[in-house]
């Protein structure tokens, strides 16, 4: 397995099994020259099997964190370690640019990302509510 960050549109698109919906050029665009805004890819046999998300986040009276945004493996390379290893080397980025912590929401009842996470070193916060505000807009 070889775990690398991501830096074109193209190298998303060719991932775009791993994503929720179609990966949009324009959004991959966007996404990738943000501050603060990691995709790193695992391939095996140089084939994308998974895909962690991350995105800094600062605030005046904490400093920085990462936030694991999304965490997906292709269903025929689950259960390999590759979620461990994705959630691992996010965490080492995030360290090696100063973030103080590293946490993720997650629904309760999903049994696979809390064992994943578990395994990759993070520990129960407790239980939290998590409120949206759908605002309509699709940004490109």
């Amino acid at each position: 397995m070889d775990i690398r960050r991501a830096g074109t549109p193209a190298e998303l698109q060719a991932a775009e099994g791993l994503f929720d919906g179609p990966v949009s050029e324009d959004r991959s665009r966007r996404f990738l020259a943000a501050a603060g805004h990691l995709m790193l890819i695992a391939y095996v046999d140089g084939v994308p099997a998974g895909m962690v998300s991350g995105i800094e986040m600062s605030h005046p009276d904490k400093g920085t964190e990462m936030c694991l945004y999304e965490l997906s493996v292709d269903e025929g390379y689950r259960r390999r370690g590759i979620g461990r290893a994705l959630t691992e080397a996010l965490a080492a980025e995030a360290k090696a640019h100063g973030c103080y912590g590293m946490w993720v929401g997650v629904d309760t009842d999903n049994g696979a990302a809390l064992a994943t996470y578990a395994s990759a070193g993070a520990r129960d916060e407790g239980v939290f509510a998590m409120r949206g505000w759908p605002l309509g807009a699709d940004i490109a």
